[in-house]
């Protein structure tokens, strides 16, 4: 049996699946976490790959890392980092993805040049940041990676005094803000003006099934991409599927045939695993809207669902802004969460807890919006994340979105993408091996769209006046 494993290597933890490269049967799992922070030492993320997958990656004959996206790894020229990596989530910089959407010429030309419009998650607007406070540390930087590429580099033997060439794929470089989803290249003249002058060195890109190389005992390693290219090989998504993950962050994204270059900045015009384009909308608050509200209400989340469930939708007119970590779609990363509509006889825990479920998916469904406005035509919608679990957001998206909601069977899935890639680098196939893929329920869209458009008027009322 040839075994393959999959790394998703997440803001919170590192996950491993080991799995039959044949069938995509699951074999072994294990996970370790990570420091909290949005800084992080790059060391943490190789010693909780190495916990978790102790015992499970001895035989195996493949290996892939998915890992969060947009991060910034400065590598001295012995491989060292030069500070802690700057994450996704590190908000210090939206004040250099201002400049920057100016100095290349607006937004229209960002979302020509590189497929997106930066905002403070993306590497390029991290560099700015690191050459304007930190500028010796910026001069010691030789080469510039991002979490995954670092992973993948440490498995084939690279680390500090052992400079490996890093690799990358392009679905991880498309995020970085530096490299052309259309083009297939990097715009290192934006690298250099991003970084005042400087030009470090950056990974060779990859093609979907190309192998970076191997393990010190000979595993096959495979290029490895971003969390959601790797959620979307796990899934197998095709045409008419949308997929709205609900993590730390929210995500929003389909497979298309012809790259994104929105101008708003609302739709990340990355590109997939598998050779093809991953337009993308991410919001910085998902699944913490509902774990903040049952801290609020003191309450645990079964409780607070079981509120929501006996409120009627609509929640008495309550409405939820759910920004509670600012927010980058809208961009708005200095707001905060509100609450409106609030009377005397609307407060009550109930409430207040049905307005957080359907503040988190009108705000996803604002996300689900832009990418339709891509040009995106949603046959259904996969509901996957911790969230995704709880029958009331799986009934409220279906209200909210106005489509068909299917909701897989709870996985790893950036893992499992990680894991048909190293399978698909094993096999040297022209495209990934065919895993079945399984789901446990459907929610179809009411045939009455009158209540969920009513709820989404009077969340869009809300932010309206807040923020215009």
């Amino acid at each position: 049996m040839t075994t393959v494993a999959g790394i998703d290597s997440s803001t919170q933890s590192c996950k491993v699946v080991v799995c039959d490269a044949d069938s995509g049967a699951v074999l072994g799992r294990a996970r370790a976490p990570h420091p909290e922070g949005t800084e992080v030492d790059p060391a943490a993320w190789w010693d909780a790959l190495r916990v978790a997958g102790a015992g499970l990656l001895d035989d195996v004959d493949a290996i892939a890392v998915a890992g969060q996206q947009h991060g910034l790894v400065a590598l001295d020229a012995a491989g060292v980092p030069v500070r802690d990596a700057l994450l996704w989530n590190d908000i210090r910089s939206a004040d250099a993805a201002e400049d920057l959407i100016e100095e290349f010429g607006g937004r229209q030309a960002c979302a020509d040049a590189v497929g997106s419009v930066p905002v403070a998650a993306f590497t390029v607007t991290k560099l700015r940041w690191l050459a304007d406070h930190e500028p010796e540390l910026a001069d010691r930087t030789a080469r510039v990676v991002l979490p995954h590429d670092y992973l993948t580099w440490r498995l084939r033997g690279g680390g500090p005094g052992r400079m490996l060439e890093p690799t990358t794929d392009r679905g991880d470089a498309s995020g970085t803000g530096y490299w052309s989803p259309a083009g297939g290249g990097y715009r290192e003249d934006l690298l250099a003006l991003a970084f005042r002058g400087r030009r470090p060195a950056l990974p060779q890109v990859l093609g979907p099934a190309q192998p970076a190389g191997r393990t010190p005992s000979g595993a096959l390693v495979a290029a490895g991409t971003g969390d959601n290219a790797g959620a979307a090989l796990g899934l197998g998504i095709t045409e008419g599927d949308v997929v709205v993950s609900l993590g730390t962050s929210g995500t929003v994204f389909a497979r298309a045939d012809r790259p994104a270059a929105d101008a708003t900045g609302a739709v990340a015009g990355f590109a997939d695993a598998t050779g093809a384009f991953l337009p993308l909308v991410c919001t910085l608050n998902a699944a913490r809207v509902l774990t903040s509200a049952a801290d609020l209400l003191g309450v645990d989340l079964p409780t607070l669902e079981s509120l929501a469930a006996q409120e009627p939708p609509g929640a008495d007119g309550v409405v939820l802004l759910p920004y509670l970590a600012g927010e980058r779609t809208p961009n708005l990363p200095r707001a905060a969460g509100s609450l409106h509509g609030l009377r005397p006889e609307a407060m009550r825990p109930g409430t207040v807890a049905r307005a957080a479920f359907e503040g988190l998916l009108c705000h996803l469904a604002d996300a689900l919006d832009h990418l339709t406005g891509s040009g995106v035509t949603p046959r259904r919608v996969l509901l996957i994340g911790g969230a995704a679990r709880s029958p009331l957001v799986a009934e409220t998206a279906a209200q909210v979105f106005g489509v068909t909601v299917t909701i897989p069977e709870p996985d790893e899935y950036v893992a499992l993408g990680a894991a048909r890639q190293a399978a698909w680098a094993q096999a040297g196939t022209s495209r990934p091996p065919s895993w079945p893929g399984r789901s446990v329920a459907e929610i179809p869209a009411p045939t009455d769209a009158t209540l969920g458009r009513e709820i989404r008027a009077r969340y869009r009322s809300a932010r309206q006046a807040l923020y215009g």
